[in-house]
């Protein structure tokens, strides 16, 4: 009777130690996280495309003559304006040239006038039948060879003034003088590949990037075309290459209607004012543009974990969490996701610590939030 009593008793601690143990992993897997209640907004996000700087012209100024530079007019880096010379080029053999032309010009009225007096006393002598047809005719021709050297040796003045005229080389734009390596007394050609000199006018830069032909085909089923699609293309921004943001704010005006047979891509050409005379020809610089997406369901990554490049999340179903797959658009502020599948409106997820739950967790609703 003692032994059976004994056996009871064990059995009844082993049942009330077993009791304790379920009672405490209840309460293991019990919590209190922070839930959100997913509501549908409208963001703004910003996408990058690498880009390159230049001017709005970039003018590589070559010699049209030949000759030794007599006198350098121009200081490197300087602002220099349409018509200003920057060069002089040595003038005398040009100033002789221009000579000899305009003496062969006076030779040659001389030669016309007296041919043409001789072709009238010709022709008052054919009437007369004094002469014969062949005279007649002869004296026409040599009226005519006479105004045809005129007009030809005017044409030579014309070359002479010319090339004169390119001894002063000037600028063809408005802008700023670059570097050069020629100095007074070297032998310049217009067959030479080097220029003199480049003027750059940075009033306004001209920024390039690419776009990707699947983009661009985008944009034209989005727009209709792409003369609408460069219409409805929003202000850009420039970030530089040491990190900072442009102040001001760039316009796309172009975009190539070529795909590059290389890279696949399309060519696209945005302006940038440069009145403080920032941005410089040939610098990198990153095109940001912004775009809206219209009533997508965003979370923090912090509701998220990650499984063999799977993204998950925890939605709460009865009270417990659920492991959720979804598929993720990253927004470009590094804390929060634009889920593409897998959540809708009005779901309720876990939206801290999902890292550390467990499929099947009970959580509290004690610190739900609204998404704002």
């Amino acid at each position: 009777m003692k032994v059976r009593s004994l056996f009871v008793l064990g059995l009844c601690c082993i049942s009330l130690l077993s009791g304790c143990q379920q009672s405490t992993k209840q309460q293991s897997d019990r919590g209190s996280y922070p839930l959100m209640t997913l509501k549908a907004e409208n963001r703004q996000l910003y996408v990058k495309y690498s880009a390159v700087i230049e001017g709005k012209q970039d003018v590589e100024i070559r010699p049209q003559v030949s000759g030794a530079i007599t006198q350098v007019c121009v200081r490197e880096g300087a602002h220099v304006h349409k018509g200003q010379v920057l060069f002089i080029i040595d003038q005398v053999p040009y100033k002789v040239a221009l000579l000899k032309a305009k003496a062969a010009v006076a030779t040659a009225e001389a030669n016309e006038a007296i041919a043409k007096q001789t072709l009238k006393g010709k022709q008052s002598l054919f009437k007369d039948k004094v002469i014969s047809d062949f005279e007649l005719h002869t004296a026409q021709n040599d009226y005519k060879s006479a105004k045809a050297t005129l007009i030809q040796t005017q044409a030579e003045v014309t070359d002479a003034e010319n090339n004169l005229s390119y001894t002063e080389v000037k600028s063809p734009v408005d802008g700023y003088a670059g570097m050069s390596s020629y100095r007074i007394g070297a032998l310049v050609s217009s067959s030479m590949t080097d220029p003199l000199i480049s003027v750059s006018d940075n009033s306004d830069m001209y920024v390039y990037f690419s776009l990707t032909e699947k983009q661009v085909l985008s944009l034209t089923a989005q727009y209709g075309s792409l003369d609408k699609a460069l219409q409805s293309f929003p202000e850009v921004s420039l970030e530089l290459n040491d990190g900072s943001t442009y102040e001001q704010k760039g316009k796309v005006d172009v975009i190539s209607g070529i795909i590059d047979k290389t890279t696949g891509t399309v060519s696209m050409r945005a302006v940038f004012n440069n009145k403080d005379k920032r941005l410089m020809s040939g610098g990198q610089a990153n095109v940001i543009i912004p775009y809206n997406h219209q009533q997508c369901i965003v979370i923090p990554q912090g509701a998220t974990y990650e499984i063999q490049n799977r993204i998950f999340t925890y939605k709460v179903v009865n009270g417990k969490a659920v492991s959720t797959p979804i598929k993720v658009f990253e927004i470009n502020n590094g804390t929060e996701y634009i889920v593409k599948e897998g959540l809708q409106e009005k779901d309720v997820i876990v939206s801290e610590g999902a890292d550390l739950l467990k499929d099947g967790t009970i959580v509290s609703n004690t610190k739900e939030k609204k998404e704002k």
